[in-house]
């Protein structure tokens, strides 16, 4: 009655519904022998959407309609070869009819052979009838007509489809092919290969265009997330700026300038909002220039490149010296005099000056920062240094505009004093920790061994122990002033920097101290990959020629093609990796997404891990060396390679990225790449839906 009730609704709905369908059907013929051939019908879906089998069952009376193929004005013309055979069907339990359905999913292939009788034929007229459902409805049952040319120079007529339409007319019965045993349909729910010419092309165009649409879709989704996280960091880096005693002390003098030298408040609110828009136009500038100088390029220099890193570990070094009261970075009091004397023109022009002079007198305190910033942003790539700027700049110029607006604020402000510098000193020691990082990038990329996680962390013990020696007055630097004690707020950030510094020291023997993870080395980068006092591999274990343990024992291939061919040998599909040894957030990803049981039981036992490493500096072989339009210059490295690979594939810079491919290698259409995405339950969710598709 279940049955009954689903087909009667079912075909009163599709009476009453138009819509376009989602199957194109082709032919093609493979001539055999002087007077034989294969006809090769094919039929490309829609995803989301399937046909049905030829296979007809008893049950299948009230159930779904098979696919049948009839051919038109060929009795005594040919005859057929055994039945059709179909390529790609399989047998699935249905909940709605309650019992085994065949169908097809993706694409279907039927092959036909045929004698021809009459040496005249020169083209077959077909018809496919069929239903298309997806999960949730089935369309109306319609017919298609397809040509056959057996004569490959023929030109099909007009009106040759127009025979279809008169059997109908005169009630005649066409030829038509024979369905296959339903024994022959295998009991799966991903489809066969497809070895015709038909499909192949069919794929391939369909791979083609898949490609091209998740190049769309997932760049402007990943660059939107990056982007947000650059502005975020940088804009509280522009607030921190605001606390050092190059800036806070000038926020009382400005604000009271524009009001009491202006001829009414409003006009003082105007001059503020003016100021506060060329202090930002200034620092975007910076960062305009720094993205038309370096380009998207930056981020594999940045990556591969041991000098850029040891440039940048130096730069950061000498920030982190300037910070703790070594020397003063200054720009030339030229300079400064200059602007200022610029500034006193008066109007916009006089704002404008006014503007640049702070960044030029307040230099010593955000040129670091500022630094800082932009090395970061440019590891992005593209317009990331501008939006740093931009954040950086917002949150340096709210304050002096708010308090024009609102003057009476300022009365709230801490006075200036010691506690200044106290801040100046501890963005020195977080300027000192970030240096170590690209000291350990540059070994890390080259694989020297010099830095290992122990040394590493050894490291930020020893910056991070300072700073809290220094917090608790243990330590006095040149310009720290006469205090006898400390204040209370900085007693309890002395107490977490110290727990900080407790909380790291187990890593020295392997602990994953996942707080810190992407910026120490890898775990399986140390001394001791697998800890002090670690457990046995599983004796069971078998791993992969071309393969190797990477983080919490998985197997993964570092080279595609090695990786693609297990997959197929196997029968799994791919987890593609984009990552690299200087990727903070690659490690992050490893040490704390991919260790959640759930996810580290599909890593193992259900997908392929394929990690391409884009900052891998070891040179390919002369050979394999090649010209690249992507790159605007030549694949050198193996990392050039597989960045370039990255870029022309997913038009994408950015590490760390996932996508999944079948066992075959092909890219799934509904199912996008993601790039760092640390919540658990999310990327779980991704690759679920990865092994469904």
């Amino acid at each position: 009655m279940r049955k009954f009730l689903f087909a009667l609704i079912a075909l009163v709905s599709l009476q009453l519904t138009a819509q376009e369908d989602p199957v194109s059907w082709s032919g093609e013929v493979i001539k055999l022998t002087d007077n034989e051939y294969e006809l090769i019908t094919t039929a490309t879906m829609e995803p989301g959407w399937h046909i049905n089998s030829q296979v007809i069952l008893p049950e299948e009376n009230s159930g779904p309609i098979p696919t049948s193929i009839s051919f038109y004005d060929v009795e005594g013309k040919i005859e057929l070869i055994g039945e059709n055979k179909e390529t790609g069907s399989y047998t699935a339990y249905s909940d709605i009819w309650e019992f085994n359905v065949y169908e097809f999913t993706d694409i279907a292939v039927f092959k036909q052979k045929i004698k021809v009788l009459d040496s005249d034929l020169e083209y077959i007229i077909a018809k496919a009838f069929y239903q298309t459902c997806d999960d949730e409805m089935c369309l109306r049952p319609t017919g298609v007509g397809i040509s056959f040319k057996l004569n490959p120079e023929v030109v099909i007529p007009a009106g040759a489809f127009d025979i279809i339409e008169k059997y109908l007319d005169d009630d005649k019965e066409p030829i038509v092919a024979d369905a296959p045993d339903a024994s022959s349909i295998k009991e799966k729910d991903i489809q066969e290969e497809h070895t015709t010419d038909a499909g192949k092309v069919k794929e391939e165009e369909s791979k083609k265009k898949n490609n091209e649409e998740l190049k769309e879709d997932t760049h402007g989704e990943d660059e939107d997330r990056s982007l947000w996280g650059v502005f975020i960091v940088a804009f509280l880096s522009g607030f921190a700026a605001l606390l050092t005693p190059c800036v806070f002390p000038m926020i009382p003098l400005t604000v009271s300038f524009f009001t009491k030298q202006s001829a009414n408040r409003a006009s003082g609110i105007g001059k503020a909002f003016l100021y506060g828009f060329f202090i930002i136009v200034v620092y975007v500038l910076l960062g305009t220039v720094v993205v038309a100088v370096f380009g998207d390029r930056i981020l594999h220099a940045l990556a591969t490149n041991v000098w850029v890193n040891l440039t940048f570990f130096t730069i950061l070094v000498v920030f982190a010296a300037s910070f703790l009261g070594a020397f003063e970075i200054t720009l030339p009091q030229s300079w400064a005099n200059k602007m200022d004397a610029n500034s006193n023109k008066g109007g916009v022009v006089g704002i404008f000056f006014m503007a640049l002079a702070l960044a030029i007198i307040s230099f010593s305190c955000t040129g670091p920062i500022v630094g800082s910033l932009i090395i970061e942003s440019s590891s992005k790539g593209g317009i990331a240094p501008i939006i740093g700027m931009f954040g950086f700049s917002l949150a340096l110029a709210l304050p002096f505009t708010l308090f024009a607006i609102f003057p009476g604020w300022m009365n709230s402000l801490p006075k200036s004093g010691g506690w200044l510098n106290t801040v100046k000193v501890v963005l020195g020691f977080l300027e000192l920790a970030l240096a170590l990082k690209f000291l350990s990038s540059a070994d890390l990329v080259y694989q020297f061994h010099f830095v290992d996680r122990e040394v590493f962390i050894a490291l930020w013990i020893a910056v991070f122990g300072g700073l809290s020696l220094y917090l608790f007055g243990k330590i006095r630097l040149p310009h720290d002033g006469p205090e006898s004690h400390i204040s209370v707020g900085r007693l309890l950030l002395g107490l977490i920097v110290l727990s900080f510094t407790i909380y790291l020291i187990p890593g020295l023997w392997g602990a994953p101290v996942q707080i810190v993870s992407g910026f120490t080395p890898p775990l399986n980068y140390a001394e001791s990959p697998r800890g002090v006092g670690y457990k046995e591999l599983d004796s069971n274990l078998i791993i992969p020629e071309g393969a190797h343990l990477t983080v919490h024992d998985i197997v993964a291939f570092n080279d595609y093609e090695l990786g693609v061919n297990y997959a197929k040998k196997v029968g799994k599909p791919v987890l593609l990796d984009f990552t690299g040894w200087a990727c903070v957030n690659c490690r992050k990803m490893e040490e704390r997404v991919w260790s959640d049981p759930a996810i580290l039981k599909m890593l193992k036992d259900e997908y392929v891990l394929i990690s391409l490493y884009v900052d891998d500096a070891n040179n390919l072989p002369k050979e394999e060396q090649y010209e690249s339009e992507i790159l605007d210059g030549k694949v050198r490295t193996i990392g050039d390679k597989w960045y370039e690979f990255q870029k022309r594939e997913y038009n994408i810079a950015a590490q760390p990225y996932y996508a999944i491919l079948d066992k075959n290698g092909n890219k799934l259409k509904d199912h996008k790449p993601i790039d760092y995405t640390p919540n658990i339950e999310e990327y779980a969710a991704w690759l679920k839906k990865g092994l469904k598709e």
